[in-house]
């Protein structure tokens, strides 16, 4: 028996999804200008290192780019099948964002991936988690416990404002994933070393930021 439509729908969007989120835009846009991102601060293809290098316009290009990718296919998907097929096919761009094949599974942290699948998959969950980011960013200037904060928000909010369970527990899972790639900047945030923005820079290391 062969797949049925549907099925081939939902495989579709894992793999686009996937090798979506997959593209290195960090890494693209500054291999461009002939810089080697990966040798850069902590070497990670986010926005939050792209900024490291001195290019504030190849950052925010980076964070536009690694916003939209997860959303946009999470749009198309969504459109053509349904909101929970999209919402995969988002997810798995998330996926791909932090673990890209281009680059052996060694991609960004995925804050500004689901930021943007946030804006096009759950408008609730974005009502809660992006005030709570900025509210926190503004007091502590810590971009990555800002981002963890507002990870659990997310899924919590859409829940309490009544969103798609199957929506809510996606969500859930994409939070607890944003704990895992972050797990080194909570070892630093327990031990009260990790860096603020616009603080002076550590003689060590650059620390890995939260994009």
């Amino acid at each position: 028996m062969g797949l049925s439509p549907e099925h081939l729908a939902w495989i579709a969007a894992v793999v686009i999804g996937y090798l979506a989120g997959s593209i290195p835009f960090g890494l693209v846009l500054t291999r461009a200008v002939g810089i080697d991102l990966r040798s850069v601060g902590s070497g990670n293809i986010g926005a939050t290192n792209v900024l490291r290098t001195g290019r504030k316009d190849l950052a925010l290009a980076t964070l536009l780019l690694d916003s939209l990718k997860a959303g946009l296919v999470a749009l198309g998907f969504s459109l053509i099948f349904d909101s929970h097929i999209g919402f995969v096919a988002g997810a798995s761009a998330f996926i791909g964002h932090c673990y890209p094949v281009w680059l052996n599974f060694k991609g960004g942290k995925g804050v500004a991936t689901y930021a943007g699948l946030l804006i096009f998959v759950s408008w609730r969950g974005l009502l809660f988690a992006a005030p709570i980011w900025l509210a926190l960013f503004a007091l502590t200037r810590i971009s990555s416990l800002s981002a963890l904060i507002a990870a659990v928000a997310a899924p919590i909010g859409a829940w309490l404002i009544g969103e798609d369970p199957f929506i809510v527990a996606g969500l859930a899972l994409l939070s607890a994933f944003v704990f895992w790639t972050h797990r080194s900047n909570i070892a630093r945030l327990l031990k009260g070393e990790e860096p603020r923005f616009g603080a002076s820079k550590a003689k060590d290391t650059p620390a890995d930021g939260a994009a």
